[in-house]
């Protein structure tokens, strides 16, 4: 799967790392008598979902802690998609989903690269090789940021996290989601034609569970998430989410964390906008192995090396 250019089409990234950001601009500039009482609620929820980094945190490659947003320079993000309220799950959870986005407003560019789940590496502060996924479940974010940072040999600045059960409210939050499946596939009792199709917060998220099924395996999952999360932030960043952003805010507050303060938010939103304008999307592509009689997918050298030059090439 290979490098993606679009200069227009708004991305997965775009969608999760400012949904925040741009709700602020939305509602602020654009909604007139609801001003006072919007900007009250927004800031609110962000200084909610604004968490410090939880979980042992080592500094392989060092200064992840630089203000970079604040100086205007180009910032790293991890966003995890957490398996925790997933169908009735309440414990500390998984990573289920892993991206790193490289944010570059010299060149107006951001980079994102997507990370299999099963990727085989050593998870920092545990001292075991695994799969990157099973480091948010050893040590919170702390250690999902020290193990991915150890593997890409970059600094991360910043991380988001939303859990699974806030992505199903956010798809009921903004009225259901319409999805356009390469495929007919079942998946937790849904059945899911080829071609465009509308669905509420449990379909979503079944739709983005299935894997086994898929040509690309976990890649093609990959895929359809980024297109529900995608669905999700062009319905709330619209008009008629606009109407609904009680609903969304409630959404987020309940489900979703970052370490970015007001702030950063605030800045990315006003300062950042141009490094949005072109996204570069990529996967780190591995080959499944079995060891143990666990799969995993292996990253080839030249492989790693390439994506650890790209982002190092962004982050200057």
């Amino acid at each position: 799967m290979g490098k993606r250019k679009n200069k227009q089409k708004k991305s997965f990234l775009q969608k999760l790392l400012i949904t925040i950001s741009a709700l602020i601009l939305i509602f602020i500039l654009g909604v007139g008598g609801f001003l006072a009482k919007t900007y009250y609620d927004v800031r609110q929820v962000a200084n909610k979902v604004s968490q410090p980094i939880k979980g042992k945190r080592e500094y392989p490659v060092g200064k992840a802690k630089d203000d970079r947003i604040n100086e205007g320079k180009p910032f790293s993000v991890l966003l995890l998609g957490l398996d925790t309220g997933d169908f009735g799950r309440n414990d500390l959870g998984r990573s289920d989903t892993l991206m790193v986005a490289t944010v570059n407003p010299n060149q107006k560019k951001t980079t994102l690269v997507s990370i299999p789940r099963d990727t085989r590496t050593e998870i920092v502060g545990q001292g075991t090789v695994d799969k990157i996924n099973h480091a948010y479940a050893f040590g919170m974010e702390g250690m999902a940021l020290a193990t991915t940072e150890k593997l890409l040999d970059i600094p991360l600045n910043h991380y988001v996290w939303i859990n699974m059960e806030g992505f199903e409210e956010l798809v009921d939050a903004v009225g259901g989601v319409e999805v356009n499946s390469k495929f007919e596939f079942k998946q937790d009792g849904y059945t899911f034609k080829k071609g465009l199709q509308k669905l509420n917060g449990k379909e979503a998220l079944a739709y983005t569970r299935m894997r086994y099924e898929d040509p690309n395996g976990d890649y093609g999952r990959q895929d359809r998430q980024r297109e529900v999360v995608s669905a999700i932030a062009d319905k709330a960043l619209s008009f008629e989410g606009v109407t609904k952003f009680q609903s969304i805010l409630k959404a987020i507050e309940n489900n979703m964390q970052t370490d970015l303060e007001w702030e950063d938010m605030w800045k990315i939103a006003t300062d950042y906008r141009s490094s949005f304008y072109r996204i570069d999307e990529t996967t780190l592509q591995g080959e499944g192995v079995m060891i143990d009689d666990v799969s995993y997918q292996e990253i080839p050298e030249a492989e790693l090396l390439r994506v650890q030059n790209l982002l190092k090439e962004q982050l200057k």
